[in-house]
């Protein structure tokens, strides 16, 4: 163990794993062939009558032994064995709780931890049930008294932070398992299909029962008493894909609590960047559950929080110091807008006639979508306000789209003057060329962008058609 440590303390790592394997392989063959506890090294050099119980020496062993799981855990970490490292991680966070040899504030940090990488296989079970042990282990490091002296203020605002930091990783799975139930009860315009929904609980009756008590002795944590206390904090949240909005809605009250204890400690005064981050994931939890609710004014609602909460922040953002926080929430919030505006015309289409405010308000929100979508392009700009010839390939998608978006929004907006309409339609034009001409420049663009082009160079082909139909009307008053 001590050799496999220091060699990867000189980040010779390789090495440090021949050790550590070598560590693990004389654990297995000594439990195999001997399985009685053997001698701590000290007893050497105690009288006999000093010498240790049995079950002192056992338990020594079985905290080196963990030592050599941790140590390889990392170890398989730096050398991007993920699996392995994660596989590796679980069963020494399972030891440390058996032998109870762990700190509760960082065995419960190293859970919440190991619950990311579960969600990004889709393990939900797995993933909760780090979370909960993690919450649950949290409090036993006590509950943050009143501070006396700058010591235990010092310990109080760690504690605070690191709870914090396990409620950002709770809500990072309410998210994750709403938007991948999204993935699957979506059809492909991105709306939910109801006879997806009817196969899927089907599908889940049936498997319920027997799949999750296979998988579910797999991962337990702890002892009896730790056991039952980890359970009842699993069920306050599902781990299976919620098919319909009263599910989803649960699990989106779950998420919506720990953005609120999160954002209890990361203020914006002080950690801009963090509170920024969680305020995101609060308007995405919104997005998510707006695709399971059917009506679309309270589809809207939960859309306009999201606007709240999201111009609330960028209003008061420097873009000369958080420039990609800043396009990020430019994006969104044109998207937000686009979102509505979509909503708005739905909700119009099912009227006789559109009456002059619905009317108002689809423009205003196609409006304000073209003005985030055109700040965002905007800060593409170099210094001389010149937008560049080629685009940079981490923003080459977003500023497609937008230049999609905006083509597609003047198209939308609604007036009963002729010349205006013209107007609207050569900007359109303008925008959908724009696209088309950039991927014959650049072949390698086209991938990012397939589903836009195609439409896009529809409607180079249409409009110039429709144009002059509306011009030929105008011309008897021009």
């Amino acid at each position: 163990n001590n050799l496999g440590i220091l060699w990867s303390l000189r980040d010779e790592i390789k090495t440090a794993q021949t050790y550590l394997e070598s560590a693990e392989a004389l654990y297995n063959q000594y439990m195999k062939e001997d399985g009685n506890p053997p001698l701590d090294p000290s007893e050497h050099f105690m009288a006999e009558e000093e010498k240790i119980t049995d079950q002192e020496r056992s338990k020594r062993f079985e905290k080196a032994y963990t030592h050599t799981l941790y140590y390889l855990a990392q170890v398989y970490q730096h050398l991007g064995m993920i699996e392995k490292a994660a596989q590796y991680c679980h069963t020494t966070l399972k030891r440390q709780l058996d032998y109870c040899g762990y700190l509760p504030v960082e065995w419960a940090l190293n859970a919440a931890t190991l619950s990311q990488y579960y969600l990004s296989k889709q393990c939900f079970m797995e993933a909760r049930h780090c979370l909960a042990a993690a919450s649950v282990i949290f409090s036993q490091a006590g509950q943050v008294p009143s501070a006396e002296d700058n010591e235990v203020e010092q310990d109080q605002q760690d504690l605070r932070q690191r709870k914090a930091e396990i409620a950002r990783c709770w809500i990072k799975y309410c998210l994750n398992l709403l938007q991948s139930a999204r993935k699957l009860l979506e059809d492909n315009i991105g709306e939910l299909d109801p006879d997806r929904q009817l196969e899927l609980k089907a599908q889940r009756k049936k498997e319920e029962d027997e799949k999750e008590e296979g998988r579910k002795k797999a991962v337990l944590f702890g002892t009896s008493d730790i056991c039952d206390s980890v359970l009842a904090m699993e069920e306050k949240v599902s781990s299976v894909y919620p098919l319909d909005f009263q599910e989803a809605r649960e699990i989106f009250l779950v998420g919506q609590n720990y953005v609120l204890e999160a954002k209890e400690f990361f203020q914006v005064d002080g950690y801009v960047t963090d509170h920024i981050e969680i305020v995101q994931d609060h308007s995405a939890l919104f997005k998510v559950l707006a695709f399971f609710e059917e009506d679309y004014e309270r589809r809207c609602k939960m859309h306009k929080r999201r606007l709240d909460m999201l111009e609330s922040i960028y209003v008061d953002l420097n873009p000369q110091y958080y420039l990609l926080i800043s396009r990020q929430l430019q994006f969104e919030l044109a998207d937000t807008y686009y979102e509505m505006m979509d909503l708005k015309i739905a909700i119009g289409n099912r009227l006789e006639e559109l009456d002059s405010h619905t009317i108002k308000k689809i423009n205003s929100l196609a409006q304000l979508a073209i003005k985030y979508y055109e700040l965002f392009l905007d800060s593409l700009r170099n210094p001389d306000k010149v937008f560049p010839e080629q685009l940079e390939e981490d923003v080459l998608r977003p500023a497609m789209v937008a230049k999609f978006h905006i083509a597609r929004l003047y198209g939308k907006l609604i007036t009963s003057d002729s010349k205006k309409q013209l107007e609207n339609m050569q900007t359109s034009l303008e925008y959908y060329t724009f696209l088309v001409d950039y991927c014959e420049k650049y072949p390698d663009a086209v991938r990012a962008v397939e589903t836009e082009l195609e439409l896009s160079k529809e409607m180079v082909g249409l409009l110039p058609t429709r144009m002059e139909r509306l011009r030929a009307k105008l011309c008897p008053f021009i």
